[in-house]
């Protein structure tokens, strides 16, 4: 019995570890538009945005409880976010406005 503790531990904490890998969604930038117009998150998780562009942007949102600005991302940088509220986010580029997405955030 002593034995599987370990074990039951070890695999766990992997499992643990891959849904929190899981979790984090790639969203590319270039062409001026983001990879994709719609994503849906559960509260707690991250999108990691990716400057595939040539160019730099600004990728913020003023959406209530979700607010964030990245400022200059210079083309190659990737920059984590973590959605922490539940609701409708709306994400855009300060530079191009053109570039809009939704993120949905469910609990």
């Amino acid at each position: 019995m002593r034995k599987l503790i370990p074990v039951t531990i070890a695999v766990l904490a992997g499992l643990s570890a891959g849904a929190l890998a899981a979790a984090n969604q790639e969203i590319h930038q270039k062409g001026r538009v983001f990879s994709s117009e719609n994503v849906t998150l559960k509260k707690g998780d991250a999108l990691t945005f990716i400057n595939d562009d040539s160019i730099p942007h600004n990728i913020m949102s003023a959406s209530k409880g979700n607010e964030f600005n990245l400022g200059s991302q210079a083309p190659g940088a990737a920059t984590d976010v973590t959605f922490k509220e539940a609701g409708d986010v709306q994400v855009i580029c300060a530079i191009h406005p053109r570039m809009k997405m939704m993120v949905k955030v469910t609990d």
